[in-house]
């Protein structure tokens, strides 16, 4: 169950480091309060800084349900949400994943840093290889994946990638767009 009525819910993965541009941070809060305003649950890293403290804020701040999942680690040190309405300390960084992963229903990234690029590649490939049906979305306003898209495109090119990765990702550049995409009627089988 993803929230306290078993509603939808959409993990979002985004930069937790400080120092990113304050236009950024509205973005993930204007992710955070629409996904409050579709009634779904934020699931997120767990941390209350920056894009990750800001799109849980935002989704608070509209009325939604937050669930934050951390490692111990990172709550040692002062890092975690603890205004989330649910905060799961896990005893590593794999474990923190897999509940995340478990918890979603639709996986929504925003720009990040390497840590985000890891976790959608785990969601990424899990959805290439049909081991979740789960909608895949990259929100890039303002082409901040468009190396790393090029790239993946350019495996397909070399025969290293078939299709698949691409055509299993939703890259869209709106906040509207994103939720439309992660919404329960966009999800594909197969």
């Amino acid at each position: 169950m993803s929230t306290p009525d078993g509603g939808f819910a959409v993990c979002v993965y985004c930069a937790s480091s400080d120092g990113v541009a304050p236009h950024y941070l509205e973005l993930a809060d204007a992710v955070g309060r629409g996904i409050a305003a579709r009634g779904w649950t934020l699931v997120s890293g767990g941390g209350k800084r920056s894009m990750m403290g800001a799109v849980a804020g935002g989704a608070r701040a509209g009325g939604g349900w937050t669930v934050g999942i951390i490692p111990r680690s990172m709550v040692e040190r002062e890092w975690a949400d603890t205004d989330a309405d649910e905060l799961v300390v896990t005893e590593s960084m794999r474990e923190r994943k897999e509940r995340m992963e478990d918890r979603a229903d639709a996986f929504l990234t925003l720009p990040g840093g390497i840590g985000t690029c890891e976790e959608l590649f785990e969601v990424w490939t899990a959805g290439t290889l049909d081991l979740h049906t789960k909608p895949l979305v990259l929100l890039d306003p303002d082409g901040h994946w468009t190396g790393l898209l090029d790239w993946v495109a350019g495996l397909t090119a070399r025969g290293f990638a078939g299709p698949g990765p691409m055509q299993r990702l939703s890259v869209v550049t709106g906040v509207t767009a994103a939720l439309d995409a992660c919404a329960p009627a966009a999800v594909t089988r197969g």
